[in-house]
């Protein structure tokens, strides 16, 4: 009897093992085939081979893993949280396990959490020092400010003590209203590191934060006696001055930071800047800053900073404009590449109408800033004027190769509009056609070039559609603008709408201050056709009184008749 219940007894754990062996295997092929889905990117089908994993084996830490990825990316933390939980429980030594469930914690803003999960990393591992850094935030966003303290102490076994750890564990003593202990920890910082000033400059701006002014007085005199250049102590020295609030002391001091050689060029222009407003709301006495600018661009090796900025005040200031343009001068000759500085040069000269100017400080900036599109447009205008269509047509083309994603629509339309007015001049029309093109690509209502493209247009004869239509755009946007009503009244004749132009270049002698030659010839010519012969031949002497070269206005007088050209 006995021996039947033994012999069932091992039949059937004989049984379990078996069973147990079959679900292992069978949890290995889901697992295998959900990772090989996974790579695949079909997730869904991931998801799906992963939940049946833990169906059959409810104590997979890895499944649990990968599922709660799924979870986190689906934006339900609550579940990825409870799964990647569940598979650090499992296999709580696995480093990929903790790392996750931290951050999880962490986004959830579940320090507490978060941190036994850390020190639990750093225990196991700690090699990895980042660690560290990471149980002070999260100690300090828990508030528990000794415990940061604790840590930043093991950051000081391992790397000795440091000024920025010093200055943590002060802030942290600040914090808990322990305001001996962080003076006394920048102290320790000073005393064991004499010989480095930056450590008792330190230690002087501490005591003066816990309101002990005449300690970091002598602290700070002591430390310019050995160093009577030391910026990081004038800096202090003038903040002492400033808290006892004497003015002639921080004035001094000032002076002293700003010529001294030692002074980082941004340290001095945040100096300018701060006298500058300080200086504005006292009544703004220019005769002070630029004193000061005046000692500080004495010194040997001036900064073009410094200069720039001095321009730049002047230019606020509304000094004469000689004064501003000495300034910007004595930038570039401090540093050629400064655009803005030669820029405001250029513009000074095309309101003087200084042609050669222009292109003197332009030819200079294509050397410089040669991505800058500005000064090509201004150096091919000032060609233009100086009537030099070969250069003026080389700097636009020129100009027109440096466009980009980035530049300004307005300029680049108005690059292309010109290169096509002088592509035109040189009778290479098809180029200037396409130019236009371009122009109108980049700014569709750019009016002058739809003028000048249709009034091109009905020179040749061509597309005369597309040209009233470009033109009528014109008359629309500026109704009164004689030029525009010019071209459209030509186009209109051009079309053999006699009576239609007559009405249009009727507007545009009304409202021409001083009609040009052009607008007296078409009206003539306009009113021949519709006509009107007397009113014709007015027209065309007075053309001609403003063009008595003009032979094709003589012919015209002389046999009373429109002649075409």
């Amino acid at each position: 009897m006995i021996r039947v219940t033994v012999l069932s007894v091992i039949f059937l754990c004989s049984l379990g093992i078996f069973a147990q062996t079959d679900t292992e295997r069978r949890y290995d092929v889901l697992f295998h085939e959900a990772m090989l889905q996974r790579q695949k990117s079909h997730h869904d089908a991931t998801f799906d081979l992963l939940t049946r994993c833990l169906e059959i084996k409810p104590n997979a830490h890895e499944a649990y893993f990968f599922l709660a990825q799924y979870y986190s990316e689906m934006k339900n933390t609550d579940k990825a949280l409870e799964l990647f939980k569940k598979a650090f429980d499992l296999c709580p030594d696995n480093m990929t396990y903790m790392e996750t469930l931290a951050q999880s914690y962490i986004a959830k803003e579940k320090y507490a959490d978060a941190i036994t999960v850390v020190e639990k990393m750093y225990n196991q591992d700690k090699s990895r020092q980042e660690l560290l850094e990471m149980l002070y935030r999260l100690y300090y966003q828990e508030q528990n400010y000794q415990k940061a303290i604790d840590v930043l102490d093991r950051m000081e076994l391992i790397d000795g003590k440091s000024e920025r750890i010093t200055l943590a564990k002060s802030a942290l003593y600040m914090e808990m209203d322990d305001n001996e202990k962080a003076l006394a920890a920048i102290k320790a910082l000073a005393e064991e590191h004499p010989y480095d000033l930056n450590y008792r400059t330190l230690y002087a701006n501490s005591l003066m934060t816990n309101d002990k002014m005449d300690e970091a007085f002598s602290t700070l005199e002591k430390i310019i006696a050995e160093e009577p250049h030391n910026v990081k102590a004038q800096q202090s020295l003038r903040n002492y001055y400033i808290r006892i609030q004497d003015t002639e002391a921080v004035d001094s001091i000032t002076r002293c930071i700003l010529i001294n050689k030692n002074t980082e060029i941004n340290d001095k222009v945040y100096l300018l800047r701060q006298l500058i407003a300080e200086n504005e709301q006292e009544g703004g006495d220019s005769t002070q800053v630029l004193n000061i600018f005046r000692e500080i661009l004495q010194q040997p090796d001036p900064d073009a900073d410094i200069a720039e900025l001095r321009a730049a005040y002047m230019d606020l200031k509304k000094m004469p404009r000689d004064s501003i343009a000495a300034a910007l001068e004595l930038v570039l000759q401090l540093d050629p590449n400064r655009t803005s500085a030669r820029l405001h040069l250029a513009q000074y000269a095309w309101e003087d109408n200084d042609d050669d100017r222009i292109i003197s400080l332009c030819q200079a900036a294509r050397q410089y800033n040669p991505e800058e599109m500005i000064f090509y447009y201004y150096q091919g205008m000032a060609y233009y004027r100086k009537e030099d269509t070969d250069h003026a047509l080389e700097a636009f083309k020129n100009g027109i190769n440096v466009i980009n994603d980035q530049s300004s629509p307005e300029i680049v339309s108005d690059f292309y509009a010109i290169l096509g007015d002088l592509l035109f001049q040189k009778k290479r029309e098809a180029e200037a056609f396409a130019a236009y093109d371009s122009c109108l690509q980049w700014k569709p209502d750019n009016i002058g070039c739809l003028n000048n493209y249709a009034y091109f247009l009905s020179l040749k004869g061509d597309n005369l559609e597309k040209a009233e239509e470009m033109s009528y755009k014109t008359i629309k946007a500026e109704p009164k603008n004689a030029t525009y009503l010019d071209t459209y009244a030509w186009i209109l004749f051009m079309q053999r709408r006699y009576a239609e132009a007559r009405i249009y270049i009727d507007q545009a002698t009304q409202n021409a201050s001083t009609p040009s030659p052009d607008i007296y010839e078409h009206a003539g010519d306009i009113y021949a056709l519709n006509g009107d012969m007397p009113t014709a031949i007015s027209y065309w002497q007075q053309a001609l009184a403003k063009a008595p070269d003009n032979k094709l206005l003589v012919k015209k007088i002389k046999r009373k008749k429109y002649i075409k050209q």
